[in-house]
């Protein structure tokens, strides 16, 4: 793991955690599952670019996606 991966891990992790708070005060399906997404998947993504692409795509889908 390099430096860049555990500062974007630990970026996409803080907006993930807001995600969830939101998503479950609010009661909202998609942003609480993306939070926790974005919380989880760092874990498993060990390529940098990939990292960011997936944390951006996950971070934007709340506010794309409307259920």
């Amino acid at each position: 793991m390099t430096t860049a991966q555990l500062l974007w891990g630990v970026l996409f992790g803080a907006i993930g955690a807001g995600l969830f708070i939101y998503g479950r005060k609010q009661r909202e399906a998609v942003p609480l599952v993306c939070g926790v997404l974005l919380i989880v998947y760092p874990y498993f993504v060990a390529n940098t670019i990939a990292l960011v692409a997936i944390g951006v795509a996950l971070t934007v889908a709340p506010f794309v996606v409307r259920l």
